[in-house]
């Protein structure tokens, strides 16, 4: 079969479940259908071969075991798989959120752009019209007041006349479409941080929110919220691993005696995932604190820096202040992204409740009160802080390499394997979570890090690493939900092209290559040349030698190895004489005559001035 023929197979059983769903009142979005497609095809429960190609009869055992575990009630694992499907298609990064926002912008403003871009004014009420959408433009643009507000379209028209008088239109309007793009977006700018400033004197800024106060509020409050669910969240996961370490010792925990282990560590897995995510949000939303505190910092500084800029003197220069106003709206939006931002991530937050719904049920407070009565429920940190002292003897264990706190650069940030979970429980104690203690030692493996709950642990992981591993990628595929949990999305490329429409319809990631574009810089040639006619001007150059002079060089190799020949002329001892011309000099006659101008009553003097021949 090929590879088109097996999307299109793949493409015809989503839909199919996905109808069967919908007809039994259970929405199902493709990207979770998908992902259940390839969960059950990946366990070996369910017998199928993932080396052959699907018949009939496989087709519909694989619908029907889909619809069953899409379409069952009261199931942790199916929520935990919606959670993480829910989480990746509506959460991404800061950089992609902030490019999608401002592409989404520019479409939205991309019919009023035009009509600005295309608009032809011929009368004085086609330039007030055009005035008008300039300034509708810049207030959508800038996400600062409404169009629709009166005192906001004056304040605005206001601060614009200041800068884009009307009577400029005349030259807008000759400009090429890509400079009027660029002088609206300048305007924009100008204008709003005019706005911004007037804002700040007190003197304007209809229409302008307060960011910063805003945010200040916004932030706190969302971080509480979020670290209370944060510890309500593993509170529960604490318990649920109580109650799983007292049914693998063998205890009979209070109250009812027919708990289920199976659906325990589905509510174990539930949880942790939503703890996970919980810390991816709690992630972004520090960064976002800080990134408004820096910006709010240049905002202020910025304003009075204007202020007194702009009070110190009678007039300012354009030159001078426009650098500012553009610098405070460019502040400005990224307090607006840094909002935004935090909205997204509040909604996806909450976002993330109802998939916590089913394990609520099967397992109320109350209920795991009565459970755990009179035993010990440890914390994570209790747990870290018990195994501290308990570190790997390099010695015992030889030829692993091992990783300790202070004698290992950038220990924090090592990429653990499991996402941090021990994988000797994970494999050998049923598949029970248990977070791992970095300060027992990190075991390096191949260039994959694993941490592990106890020094026993970490040992009986060492001894054979391969068959542990295999074991946790077993569990895995029984449990799917641990795939995405635990981060074992590598063990399982390439194995169908059913798995890889699922994993990329799930999965994101941001990947980049570059290439150099001279790798061995010592190598160039700067005397290369490419061009046919620019080679043959270098041959004529070479060939024209009327011009050039021969040089010779001797050296020790070539002394006294090469014949010479000179030629000289004798000296002459014969003379002749020859005639000698002899001439003489006469004097020039000179003579000065005066009294030739004039009145004639007197006759003119002659003076004889030629020197005589003694001179």
């Amino acid at each position: 079969m090929s590879r088109a023929q097996a999307e299109s197979v793949i493409k015809n059983i989503i839909r199919d479940i996905g109808e069967e769903c919908a007809a039994k009142g259970q929405a199902a979005s493709e990207t979770l259908v998908a992902f259940m497609v390839k969960a059950v095809v990946l366990d070996p429960e369910n017998g199928f071969n993932v080396d052959r190609t699907l018949t009939r009869e496989d087709v519909r055992q694989l619908v029907e075991l889909c619809v069953g575990k899409l379409t069952e009630e009261g199931s942790p694992a199916l929520d935990t798989l919606k959670m993480q499907v829910y989480f990746d298609m509506n959460y991404t990064s800061r950089r992609e959120f902030i490019q999608e926002h401002q592409r989404l912008l520019a479409t939205r403003l991309g019919p009023v752009s035009r009509d600005i871009m295309d608009m032809q004014a011929r009368t004085q009420a086609d330039l007030e019209e055009l005035y008008r959408r300039i300034i509708s433009y810049m207030l959508l643009s800038s996400g600062v007041g409404s169009p629709n507000d009166v005192n906001t379209v004056r304040e605005a028209a206001a601060a614009l006349q200041s800068v884009f008088p009307q009577e400029e239109l005349g030259t807008f309007l000759s400009l090429s479409s890509q400079d009027k793009e660029q002088q609206l977006a300048e305007l924009t700018a100008v204008v709003t941080g005019i706005r911004i400033f007037n804002k700040f004197l007190n003197k304007g800024g209809e229409g302008i929110d307060d960011l910063p106060m805003l945010l200040n509020e916004a932030l706190p409050e969302l971080s509480g919220a979020m670290e209370a669910s944060l510890l309500q969240t593993r509170g529960l996961a604490w318990r649920y691993t109580a109650l799983l370490e007292m049914l693998a010792g063998g205890q009979e925990p209070a109250g009812e005696k027919d708990q289920s282990p199976v659906l325990l560590r589905q509510a174990l897995y539930n949880v942790r995932q939503h703890e996970a995510l919980l810390k991816a949000i709690l992630a972004d939303v520090a960064l976002c604190a800080r990134q408004v505190e820096t910006l709010q910092n240049d905002l202020e500084s910025r304003l009075l820096n204007l202020k007194e800029a702009v009070q110190t003197r009678t007039a300012v220069s354009t030159a001078v202040v426009f650098p500012h106003f553009t610098v405070l709206s460019q502040l400005w939006a990224g307090l607006q992204d840094e909002m935004v931002l935090l909205n997204v991530q509040e909604a996806v937050a909450l976002g993330l409740q109802p998939f916590l719904l089913a394990q609520a049920q099967l397992f109320p407070p109350a209920q795991l009160d009565l459970l755990l009565e009179g035993s010990e429920v440890r914390s994570d940190e209790q747990r870290m802080a018990e195994s501290a002292e308990e570190r790997v003897n390099v010695q015992e264990v030889r030829g692993r390499q091992w990783l300790f706190p202070g004698t290992t650069g950038n220990f924090s940030k090592l990429p653990l394997q499991y996402r941090g979970m021990c994988g000797y429980s994970l494999a050998a104690r049923d598949g029970l979570l248990l977070p791992g203690n970095p300060s027992i030692g990190v075991l390096r493996l191949q260039d994959k890090y694993y941490v592990f709950s106890s020094r026993e642990a970490a040992e009986q992981f060492s001894s054979c690493p391969d068959d542990f591993t295999s074991r946790v990628a077993e569990r895995a595929r029984r449990c799917p939900e641990l795939i995405q949990l635990l981060e074992l999305h590598h063990q399982f490329t390439g194995t169908t092209l059913l798995y890889k429409h699922s994993v990329k319809a799930v999965c994101r990631c941001d990947s980049g290559t570059q290439t150099d574009t001279h790798l061995l810089e010592t190598n160039l040639a700067t005397t290369y040349q490419w061009n046919e006619w620019e080679l043959r001007r270098q041959a004529i150059r070479l060939a024209n030698l009327q011009s050039r002079v021969t040089h010779s060089t001797q050296t020790h190799l070539s002394h006294m190895r090469r014949d010479n020949d000179s030629q000289t002329y004798p000296p002459q001892d014969t003379a002749c004489q020859t005639t000698r011309d002899g001439e003489t000099n006469v004097p020039k006659p000179l003579v000065h005559m005066t009294r030739l101008r004039g009145r004639h009553e007197h006759p003119a003097v002659k003076t004889d001035l030629t020197r005589p021949v003694e001179d």
